[in-house]
């Protein structure tokens, strides 16, 4: 994807980008040039998500494949497959077995620094995915790269570079962010004086701030809970950020505040980010591109704009991303969301 195509795809963001302030790297949060090179020879830590969804696609549109940025691909999934299987019990006899297939051969890249989105409904398998990536499930067919390096053959060098947030974050819940942080941090083995200091950055910009910083996690609220862990996950300025549902459930001030800090990781240190989604605005706002998955496949992937624009051809009148998600399944993407107080 050239600079005139991803200046397409950016410019349905730029009243997000309007509103978020520029900050020199120092104060973004993360970590910087003094503590980057340690944290990634440290294997990363990755929190599991509950249960497993549904997911599939097939190849990449035609014509849709990225151009190389730098020289290099932060992402390759070629050809990947996953099922799950079970036995069904049954009152007499030995029951029978019933394969469920979870990714079915989809393929696609992601070159560096672009924000790459996967858009489909609840229970898809959009986290089945992530967790492929994030070397936490073995693909049954096909093959993951990342910067290169399989996914299977090389996890240990994978882990280095990526870090993932999941839907559910698991926590000392008696603790409090803080502590909560100092603990991974170590696990990363960054210096502990250090680590506080970046630690305190990367909450305040989260919009966690003062006595908050310091009391029990069990006392916040599960939204301040999951800003928590997308602060954990920024502890180690991953190369590929895996964001699986990030801000589902959170008050509008509370995705801006996350979507905004996505914004800044990717502006000022060319983070690839891979994002899962069912939020419509969200995937056009943050994403370069989107794949939309529907009954195990990707039935599109493209710009969220020329999306938009191929739909409004049929249509006669501007669409929105509903609109392309009905025109290509038939059914409606949008799903009733719980909001979390903060």
């Amino acid at each position: 994807m050239g600079r005139a195509e991803r200046g397409s795809g950016r410019s349905v963001r730029r009243g997000l980008k309007a509103q978020h302030r520029r900050h020199p790297a120092s104060e973004l949060g993360y970590i910087g040039a003094e503590g980057q090179d340690t944290a990634r020879e440290r294997t990363s830590v990755h929190v599991e998500a509950h249960g497993e969804n549904m997911i599939g696609s097939q190849t990449e549109r035609a014509g849709a494949a990225p151009a190389r940025v730098n020289g290099s691909l932060a992402l390759e999934v070629e050809g990947v497959s996953k099922f799950f299987g079970g036995r069904r019990w049954w009152p007499f006899g030995n029951g029978e077995t019933r394969r469920v297939v979870a990714v079915d051969r989809v393929s696609f890249t992601v070159p560096r620094g672009e924000i790459f989105g996967i858009l489909g409904p609840n229970g898809t398998g959009k986290s089945t995915l992530i967790r492929l990536i994030s070397t936490l499930l073995l693909p049954d067919e096909g093959r993951i790269r990342v910067f290169g390096m399989d996914v299977v053959r090389d996890e240990a060098k994978v882990k280095r570079h990526i870090n993932r947030v999941s839907v559910e974050a698991a926590f000392f819940k008696k603790l409090s962010p803080m502590e909560n942080l100092i603990y991974a941090a170590r696990l990363y083995g960054l210096e502990g004086g250090y680590a506080r200091r970046q630690i305190v950055r990367i909450l305040e910009s989260l919009g966690i701030e003062g006595r908050a910083i310091r009391a029990p996690m069990e006392d916040m609220s599960r939204g301040m809970q999951q800003k928590v862990a997308i602060a954990r996950a920024f502890l180690t300025s991953p190369t590929l950020l895996l964001l699986d549902e990030p801000t589902t459930g959170l008050d509008p001030h509370s995705k801006r505040d996350v979507q905004e800090f996505v914004l800044r990781l990717r502006e000022e240190h060319d983070t690839t980010v891979v994002l899962t989604t069912h939020d419509m605005v969200e995937a056009e706002e943050l994403c370069d591109r989107v794949a939309i998955f529907d009954a195990g496949r990707i039935v599109a992937l493209d710009a969220p704009a020329r999306l938009k624009e191929q739909v409004s051809a049929q249509l006669g009148r501007p669409a929105t991303l509903e609109d392309v998600f009905l025109a290509l399944t038939g059914r409606p993407l949008e799903q009733p969301e719980e909001v979390i107080d903060e």
